[in-house]
């Protein structure tokens, strides 16, 4: 299979977000203020697949300007694609070390889904955020079952919210605080077998019925042999700002990066 790739040229220091995109500036020293976790796995070498795509309000192409200079210049071999084409390739995806996937409400094929799937259950990582992991095929059961999550609301719409760090045991959230978010406070459906690592608590604004209810913000989860991990911040890259949300996502794509080279973690039961 003949793959459609387009590729991006990566910048160190100061991000400047596609300057002709029309986005703001995006600092990513801000992360330099977050405590130093020095058993974190390395990029360096790394093959990591960037699919993004999918409904435009949330950012799928800007992400690139973000995510990927970074992991290049911590020593990932980084390929992006606008479309899903790679996940059908069995011989790319065996070669493939982490997915990162920003595709909102968008549709895939059988054959794409099945090659994704087995990619991850033999041990390529996924790590993704908001929209762009957890609200990507809605039709998709099966794909749902390896994400951990579905999204089915967002009571108000941007909103100011409270997101608590819950495991501060873990590494992706060791030494963070809870922190303060102005976007959507996403409602979504869960899987119970997962590792949670951060909450957000609803009022009764919005949708008085679920007032008081604790919502995973952040997990981590294994699908077979994969390791999974999910952050439901980012709405738009401007909530990359927060230095928690931005941290804990860098943190989340290391983690899932070493699933081919890292024992299956001992998960604790998820009491949140």
């Amino acid at each position: 299979m003949k793959l459609n790739r387009r590729r991006f040229l990566s910048s160190t220091g100061v991000i400047a977000v596609g300057s002709s995109l029309g986005l703001h500036a995006f600092d990513s020293s801000n992360a330099n203020t977050m405590p130093v976790i020095k058993e974190f796995p390395s990029l360096k070498g790394r093959k990591v697949l960037y699919t993004y795509g999918g409904w435009k309000g949330h950012e799928p192409l800007q992400s690139l300007e973000i995510f990927k200079p970074w992991m290049e210049k911590e020593g990932a071999l980084v390929e992006a694609f606008d479309n899903l084409d790679p996940y059908a390739d069995e011989a790319y995806m065996k070669d493939i070390d982490l997915v990162i996937q920003t595709f909102t409400m968008a549709k895939i094929t059988n054959e794409q889904e099945k090659g994704l799937l087995k990619a991850v259950e033999r041990g390529c990582g996924l790590a993704g955020w908001h929209g762009g992991l957890c609200d990507s095929f809605r039709q998709n059961v099966a794909y749902q079952f390896m994400t951990g999550g579905q999204w089915v609301a967002h009571p108000g719409g941007v909103i100011d919210y409270r997101v608590k760090v819950t495991d501060h045991d873990d590494p992706v959230t060791r030494g963070l605080s809870d922190f303060n978010m102005h976007s959507e406070q996403y409602y979504l459906h869960v899987d119970p077998n997962m590792k949670v690592l951060a909450t957000t608590t609803f009022g009764a604004d919005h949708a008085p019925w679920i007032d008081g209810c604790t919502m995973p913000v952040v997990w981590k989860k294994m699908y077979g042999a994969g390791r999974v991990f999910y952050s439901s911040l980012g709405h738009v890259m401007k909530d990359f700002e927060v230095p928690e949300a931005l941290e804990i996502m860098q943190r989340g794509i290391l983690w899932a990066s070493a699933s081919k080279y890292a024992p299956v973690e001992a998960w604790k039961q998820s009491v949140y």
